[in-house]
């Protein structure tokens, strides 16, 4: 029998789920257009606002961490995000779409919610102090309790299941736990306005640096530099690292705070190796890491494939490659990234994987198929190709392997 709160009621609509925001969007519509006191469902599109900066922050995280080019020496597990991990984070944004349900139940049972100030910097500073105090202790027995036998089994070795840590991971959880998440999320936020200090720009700040928070721990790649530690050597049991919380899920009796050590210093559950792999993998973030056995030297196809790479969309990048018409708006800005890479780009490393303990790796030429056809731009492919070609020499690549228009490109061979 499945466990109560362990599935989301949804999760066989697939992408019909958004339909979800549907009557959010119609009431703020429905105001704006037939309605003279528009600011009286201001409220909805403020949901609505906060569910997509939300996703945003997500997107953005998932994408630097996708961007190998940039975090390939701080990696703190070594394997890449699987296709099965792909799968099973799909839906990662249901616990937005819960939290959006909840807030708009509080919106119509609470209508003065509708009336609070822009700013009050009392309000940031009340919430601040309940998440030390209240949010940050009840998360750390909360999670410390979703590790017991019955509760790991049915609902938090979910979360678990993901073998490399990746911002997505952040939503990868059942019901039950989004719902303790909420609790913890919202005590600041309602403590701030019963207080009488709420205001609209403290509810946005904590919900998006809550997120924001959340997707740094769940990061495969080291972001604090350890020089901040050294200097500042009590900053480390009031902040968490990638690596911190990478710990956890490799020895999972471990590291359970939100996002304050301190409180695993307290509970005894601070990982006495914590500090030590956040040195070794910050020491070693200027250096190369293992040498690939098997280089495949690509380019860029064309504009539309290009938003399908994992550090743009990692869910398409994930499927066959297919035109979708909704990306077409992103095309301009596609483009003008493109005159950047032809401008100031250099070869770099777009993905990998391993196969019977050998590293492929492929580069990519940053050129797009057309330009290869422009008698002014050979020269220039010709010497990224020429450069990608010795510096794998260098390395000590035993095997690279040229996509077809490199090989017509390039006099060098």
């Amino acid at each position: 029998m499945v466990a109560p709160l362990s599935a989301w009621p949804w999760e066989h609509l697939g992408i019909f789920k958004y339909i979800l925001y549907g009557p959010l969007a119609a009431k703020a519509w429905y105001s704006w257009m037939y309605e003279d006191n528009i600011l009286k469902d201001l409220w909805c599109i403020h949901i609505l606002l906060i569910c997509t900066l939300r996703g945003l922050i997500h997107q953005l995280w998932s994408s630097y961490n996708n961007m190998f080019f940039l975090t390939r020496n701080r990696w703190i597990k070594q394997q890449g995000v699987d296709f099965k991990q792909i799968d099973d984070e799909w839906d990662w944004d249901n616990f937005i779409i819960l939290q959006a349900m909840l807030a708009s139940m509080a919106s119509l049972i609470f209508p003065s919610l509708n009336t609070l100030p822009l700013w009050n910097l009392k309000g940031f500073i009340a919430s601040l102090l309940l998440h030390v105090t209240i949010s940050e202790p009840l998360y750390y027995w909360a999670h410390r309790f979703f590790h017991k036998p019955y509760l790991f089994n049915h609902y938090h070795s979910l979360h678990h299941s993901s073998p490399v840590p990746h911002p997505f991971t952040a939503g990868h959880a059942t019901p039950l736990e989004h719902l303790v998440l909420c609790t913890v999320i919202g005590i600041p936020i309602t403590g701030s306005i019963l207080m009488g200090y709420g205001s609209t720009a403290m509810i946005y700040g904590h919900v998006l640096v809550f997120d924001f928070f959340r997707c740094l721990g769940h990061s495969n790649a080291e972001v604090v530099p350890h020089e901040v530690f050294n200097k500042l050597p009590l900053l480390r049991y009031f902040i968490y690292t990638p690596t911190y919380h990478s710990l956890h899920h490799t020895e999972m009796e471990t590291n359970f705070c939100l996002f304050m050590p301190l409180f695993d210093a307290l509970g005894s559950t601070l990982n006495t190796k914590s500090l030590e792999l956040h040195k070794k993998i910050t020491s070693n973030s200027g250096k190369n890491g293992r040498v690939p056995d098997f280089v495949f030297l690509a380019h860029v196809v064309d504009i539309m494939s290009a938003m399908h790479t994992p550090f743009a969309l990692r869910s398409f990048a994930s499927t066959p490659f297919c035109m979708r018409m909704f990306l077409l708006p992103f095309w301009p800005l596609t483009f003008i990234i493109m005159l950047v890479m032809w401008g100031w780009s250099k070869t770099f490393l777009f993905s990998f994987y391993n196969l019977r303990g050998r590293l492929h790796q492929t580069w990519v030429v940053p050129r797009f198929g057309f330009q290869y056809f422009l008698p002014f731009a050979t020269k220039g492919i010709n010497k990224h190709i020429e450069e990608a070609i010795l510096r794998a020499d260098r390395l000590g690549v035993k095997v690279i392997s040229l996509a077809a228009l490199n090989k017509q490109c390039n006099d060098y061979i």
